[in-house]
């Protein structure tokens, strides 16, 4: 079992326990969600000084790990406060789980290596990958 397999696995076992992860991460990734979707994402992680980071996880290759501490620092407390809420749980959690998930998911949803032109699309075709990942798991 890769690296991949055992993120999608927690997923699945977090979206049964979360029921809203799907919905949270199709709205933090979409193209019409507060942060922009995957390009404002990625212009978080630059102004972080942390854009390798996502990078990586865009491009082929190794992806690069990151803290609790990094995310937090990249959404900032409110967004992570929001995306805690919707949760159920608190912000040090929802950190620490979009830590464990965002490289390999963020990896599964580029393929070719880049970020697609148009973006990931809208909440709900985002949502749809995302629950089809989920089922596939």
């Amino acid at each position: 079992m890769g690296l991949f397999d055992s993120v999608m696995g927690a997923m699945s076992g977090q979206l049964q326990q979360h029921g809203g992860l799907t919905q949270v991460l199709g709205g933090l990734l979409a193209n019409n969600s507060e942060l922009g979707g995957l390009n404002g994402l990625t212009e978080k992680f630059n102004q972080a000084g942390l854009g390798n980071v996502i990078s990586s996880w865009i491009g082929q290759g190794q992806n690069l790990p990151i803290s609790a501490d990094q995310i937090a620092s990249v959404l900032g407390s409110g967004t992570l406060g929001n995306i805690a809420s919707q949760l159920g749980m608190d912000p040090a959690q929802a950190s620490q789980q979009l830590s464990n998930i965002l490289p390999g998911l963020i990896d599964h949803l580029t393929p070719s290596g880049t970020a697609p032109e148009g973006g990931l699309g809208h909440t709900t075709d985002l949502m749809g990958m995302l629950g089809s990942l989920m089922q596939a798991r």
